[in-house]
């Protein structure tokens, strides 16, 4: 198993006063153990580690799997009961956010009473908060893509072409280039429908004086990069202008800001009172922005409401806006690593005022 994920998992197995933990979610399983199937459970105790699936993944499992032990089930719930009665484990925890009430509720009644089933939730979300260096690597790969498919498509952004061409020729452009999978369905939002913070791809055309709001990513040995740019199709009006250039600055602010040890609800602060102070606090609906990793949207939540400390090794979005109905809107994000010193920007597309002058 990955060694300081296996040593977060012993520590809560402590902690809880568990006698195993198990695994459904996908992303962590992948973080523990290597496993890029899509079924699976992963089963840790004090002693050992083993991962269960079907027998459409054994093969794969025993090549990327680092367990113990692989083992194959027929039925997954009953095979897993089973496993955990067998080894006389009766205090069992899951990884509550990714279990259905029904597998729950299957859960508890193959176990007959013979295993007190702990859900753990809070406990887990730090699991996979602080990026390593081959993480990292994957993430700057995955971020290094968004650039270059972006180059690739500007010349195509102009007048009479659809949201959704653009949406398409950056998603093909980024699997030519390696991606492997959207990171989520695109966001091209343009004039009034930029005020639509997940305004995704539409067949609108796009016309001269508008914004044109583009959030984008993709996915690099199962690492995602996400990135948002607007920018000006020919020039726009005062109050389009302004505020980009407001949203522009509270990013950088919230940029500036970021160090190790600060309150997550500090950093959004800084992003939502400089709105605010420039009289749009009510248009600036959602967070700062979110962690990235196996997830695109992952722990820590960056918003007024998150509880949290920022930590070295933290991987985030800054992602300020202001979404003025019947008008437009302006996003502007980086996705950065937190860093001793502050930060370490991974997305790398300007974000400076940028003007398309049609032909």
């Amino acid at each position: 198993m990955n060694p300081r994920g296996e040593q977060y998992v012993q520590d809560l197995l402590k902690t809880e006063g568990l006698d195993a933990l198990l695994f459904f979610g996908l992303p962590s399983i992948r973080y523990l153990c290597g496993f890029t199937g899509s079924d699976g459970v992963l089963m840790v105790t004090e002693k050992e580690s083993i991962f269960l699936t079907d027998s459409r993944y054994q093969r794969q499992a025993e090549d990327q799997v680092s367990t113990n032990k692989v083992k194959c089930y027929k039925n997954k719930f009953s095979d897993v009961v089973d496993k955990l009665c067998g080894k006389m484990l009766n205090r069992v925890g899951f990884d509550a956010d990714h279990l259905t009430v029904s597998a729950y509720e299957e859960l508890s009644s193959l176990s007959n009473g013979k295993i007190c089933w702990c859900p753990i939730s809070s406990q887990l979300r730090s699991l996979r908060a602080s990026k390593d260096t081959p993480e990292l690597a994957a993430l700057k790969k995955a971020a290094a893509l968004n650039r270059a498919a972006f180059e690739e498509v500007l010349p195509q952004i102009k007048p009479d072409v659809t949201e959704r061409a653009i949406a398409l020729e950056l998603e093909f452009a980024l699997k030519r280039l390696g991606g492997e999978c959207n990171a989520f369905d695109f966001i091209v939002a343009s004039g009034d429908r930029g005020a639509l913070p997940h305004g995704v791809a539409s067949e609108k055309l796009l016309k001269n004086g508008e914004l044109v709001t583009i959030d984008f990513g993709t996915r690099v040995d199962g690492y995602y990069s996400d990135e948002t740019v607007t920018l000006a199709l020919g020039p726009v009006d005062g109050k389009l202008r302004q505020i980009f250039d407001i949203v522009l600055k509270a990013h950088d602010l919230a940029l500036a800001s970021i160090k190790p040890g600060m309150e997550i609800r500090q950093l959004d602060a800084v992003a939502r009172d400089y709105i605010t102070a420039q009289g749009y606090g009510d248009y600036f609906g959602h967070g700062l922005g979110h962690g990235v990793g196996l997830e695109v949207h992952e722990y820590p939540a960056v918003s007024p409401r998150a509880d949290a400390l920022v930590e070295e090794g933290m991987v985030i979005t800054i992602e300020p806006g202001i979404y003025l109905p019947g008008t437009g809107g302006v996003r502007i994000e980086d996705t950065v690593v937190v860093t001793a010193e502050g930060y370490e920007a991974l997305t790398s597309i300007p974000k400076q005022f940028y003007q398309i002058d049609p032909a």
